[in-house]
C-alpha cells in the first residue's frame, strides 16, 4: 500500500512531463497537428495547455493559429484577456488572408476597439480622464469586411452591408448592401438574412414583397437573432406580411426581452400593463419597463413616468414622474420633453420654473412635437422665459403652421396675438379668421371671438352674434365669459336687459374669484339697478375685489370707511 501510494504521484508526474514534452515537439514539427490537438484540449477543458499550442503554432506563422491566439486574448480563453494583443493577432492572420480574421477585424473596427480607432469624449470627462468612448473606425473596417466578403464569408458580407447602409454618408450605396446582404442570406448567415430583410423594407411595392421581407426577418429570428425576434413581433402584430396575431406578437416579444433586448422588454412590459394579447400582469409589466428604461430605452422611461402620473388606486406621484420624464427627454423622447417642459410650467410635482420650462419645450418643438412648439410659442410671444429675436418669428410660423392643419389651440392662440398685438404685429382681420376657426370647439376662443363681434374688431361689429358667443363660453363655465355675458345683460347689449339673470352670472364668476365679477356685484347691490339693494353685501364684495387688486373697488372702499 505504501509502495503504490508513493509510486502513483510520480507516474502521474512523469505522464504530464510527457505530455508537455509531447505539446512542444508537436507545435514545433507540425503545426497543423498541434492546431488539432489543441482543439481537443479545449473541448476537455483544457484551455491553459492549449492557448500554449495555439501560441507556438502561430509563432509559425501558421494563419489560423494566429486568429484564434487573436481570439484567446479577446476572449480571455487560457491566457489574460488583452485586447491590444488580440486584436494584434487576428490582425496577422488577416494579412495572411484568413476569412475569419478579416472579418472579424472589421468587427473590431466597427466596434472602435482596434488600435487605430480614436477614443471620444463621453459626457462628464476631461483632458485627463480615461472614461472616453471608442469611435468606430468605418475606413478600415469596410477595407476588411470588403476583403471577407470578396473570399466567400458570408459573415463579411453581412458586416459590408451593414457599412454600406448604416456606416458614414459618404460610404453609403444602399443598392449594393442588398446585392451583399442577398449573397450572405443565400449563404445561410442569419445576420445577412436580417439584412436583407430590413433592406428589403425600403423598396416594398406590393403584398408580396412584404411577404419576402417577412420571411427573411422569420429565418434570422429562427436562428436567434433578438433584434429579429423583436421585429419579426412588430411585424406579426401589424399583420405586415403575415397574419396579424397579437398573441403570437406578444410571445416573440416576451422571447427577445429575456435575450436583452430592450425595445422588446418595452414592448413586452406594455403587452403586460395592458393585458394586450396576454393576462394582464401590471406590476410585472412595471417591472420590465423599468428594466428597459435603466438599459436606455426613452420609450419606456416615458411610459415609466406616464405610470406614476396616472391616477389610479394610489394618487398620482408627479415628482417621480418627473424622474423618468427627465431620463427618457435627455434621451430624446419628445413627448417627454413637452411634459417635463408643462410639469415646470405649472409647478407639477416641482417648483414652478418658466426658464426650465422653456427649455424642455424647445427640445420637444424643435424635436417636430406640435402640442409643444404651440404652447412655447404662445410663451415666447408672452414673453415668458429666456427668447432671442428671431424666436418671435419662429413662433408665429409654429403657430401658422399648426393651425394650417387644423390645430384649434394653435388657431386660438395664433389669433389671440394678432388681436392683441401679442408678440407680432397687431392684424385684427386675420385675428377674426383664427379665432372664428377655434371656437367650432374651444370655449376660449368663444368667448374673445364673440368679444371682437360686439366690439367690431376686424370685422363688422356685431352685438348680437357676439353676445351669443359669450353665452356660449358662459354655459360652458368660463368665468370670464360670465361676466362679460352678465354685462350685456346689464346694458341690454346684443340682447335684452335682464338684470336678475345678470346678479346670478356675476355671482357665479365671483365665487370663481373673478375680480370684475366681484366688483360689479357691489355696483348692482349698492343701488340703482332692478335687484333689492343690500349696501352690507355691496362693501364686503368691494373688500373682497379690493383684496384680488381691483382699484375701482378699492375706491369704493375707501369712500365708505368713516
Amino acid at each position: 500500500m505504501i509502495h503504490h501510494g508513493n509510486t502513483a504521484p510520480a507516474l502521474d508526474g512523469g505522464m504530464a512531463r510527457r505530455s508537455r514534452l509531447t505539446d512542444h515537439v508537436v507545435s514545433v514539427l507540425w503545426p497543423s497537428m498541434a492546431l488539432r490537438r489543441a482543439t481537443r484540449l479545449v473541448a476537455q477543458g483544457q484551455a491553459n495547455r492549449a492557448f500554449v499550442l495555439l501560441a507556438r503554432a502561430a509563432r509559425a506563422g501558421n494563419a489560423e493559429a494566429e486568429y484564434r491566439v487573436g481570439r484567446c486574448y479577446l476572449d480571455g480563453s487560457g491566457v489574460p484577456a488583452s485586447r491590444i494583443d488580440g486584436v494584434r493577432w487576428i490582425e496577422r492572420a488577416a494579412t495572411r488572408g484568413h476569412v475569419d480574421a478579416e472579418w472579424s477585424l472589421a468587427a473590431l473596427h466597427i466596434d472602435g476597439v482596434a488600435p487605430t480607432c480614436r477614443k471620444r469624449a463621453s459626457p462628464g470627462s476631461d483632458l485627463f480622464s480615461s472614461d472616453a468612448a471608442p469611435e468606430p473606425d468605418f475606413e478600415a473596417a469596410q477595407k476588411w469586411a470588403r476583403r471577407a466578403a470578396e473570399h466567400g464569408s458570408a459573415d463579411g458580407q453581412a458586416l459590408l452591408g451593414y457599412i454600406l447602409t448604416s456606416g458614414p454618408e459618404s460610404m453609403r450605396d444602399l443598392d449594393q448592401a442588398r446585392q451583399w446582404y442577398k449573397r450572405s442570406a443565400e449563404a445561410g448567415c442569419p445576420q445577412g438574412a436580417f439584412g436583407y430583410g430590413l433592406s428589403l423594407a425600403q423598396s416594398i411595392a406590393s403584398e408580396g414583397d412584404e411577404a419576402r421581407m417577412t420571411e427573411h426577418i422569420r429565418l434570422a429570428a429562427q436562428a436567434g437573432l433578438s433584434p429579429a425576434i423583436y421585429l419579426l413581433g412588430m411585424l406579426t402584430e401589424r399583420g405586415i406580411g403575415t397574419e396579424p396575431d397579437q398573441t403570437a406578437a406578444v410571445q416573440l416579444y416576451r422571447r427577445a426581452a429575456m435575450m436583452g433586448n430592450r425595445s422588446a422588454q418595452t414592448s413586452w412590459g406594455r403587452a403586460l400593463m395592458s393585458g394586450a394579447g396576454v393576462g394582464q400582469n401590471r406590476t410585472e409589466g412595471e417591472s420590465w419597463l423599468r428594466r428597459a428604461a435603466l438599459a436606455g430605452d426613452s420609450d419606456a422611461a416615458a411610459l415609466v413616468g406616464d405610470i406614476y402620473a396616472e391616477t389610479g388606486a394610489l394618487p398620482p406621484n408627479y415628482a417621480e414622474a418627473a424622474i423618468w420624464y427627465r431620463r427618457a427627454a435627455e434621451s430624446g423622447h419628445v413627448v417627454a420633453a413637452r411634459t417635463l417642459g408643462m410639469f415646470h410650467l405649472f409647478g407639477t410635482g416641482m417648483g414652478c420654473d418658466p426658464k426650465e420650462a422653456s427649455n424642455w419645450l424647445r427640445a420637444a418643438a424643435e424635436g417636430g412635437d406640435q402640442s409643444a412648439q404651440v404652447v412655447l410659442a404662445n410663451l415666447l410671444l408672452n414673453g415668458v422665459g429666456e427668447s432671442q429675436p428671431e424666436d418671435l418669428a419662429k413662433a408665429r410660423e409654429w403657430l401658422q403652421r399648426a393651425a394650417a392643419l387644423g390645430n384649434l389651440v394653435a388657431a386660438f392662440h395664433l389669433g389671440l396675438c394678432l388681436l392683441e398685438g401679442t408678440g407680432v404685429e397687431r392684424d385684427e382681420r386675420a385675428a377674426i379668421q383664427w379665432l372664428c376657426r377655434a371656437a367650432e370647439e374651444l370655449v376660449a376662443a368663444q368667448y374673445w371671438y364673440g368679444r371682437a363681434l360686439a366690439e367690431g374688431r376686424g370685422i363688422d361689429a356685431d352685438p348680437e352674434a357676439g353676445r351669443a358667443w359669450i353665452a356660449r363660453a358662459a354655459a360652458a363655465g368660463m368665468a370670464d365669459a360670465e361676466a362679460a355675458l352678465a354685462e350685456m345683460m346689464v346694458n341690454g347689449r346684443g340682447g335684452p336687459k335682464d338684470h336678475s339673470a345678470a346678479l346670478e352670472l356675476f355671482e357665479k364668476a365671483a365665487g370663481k374669484g373673478h375680480a370684475g365679477a366681484m366688483f360689479a356685484l357691489g355696483m348692482m347691490r349698492d343701488g340703482g339697478f332692478d335687484v333689492p339693494d343690500d349696501h352690507a353685501s355691496a362693501l364686503q364684495w368691494f373688500e373682497a375685489a379690493a383684496e384680488r387688486g381691483h382699484e375701482g373697488a378699492r375706491q369704493m372702499v375707501s369712500r365708505s370707511s368713516p
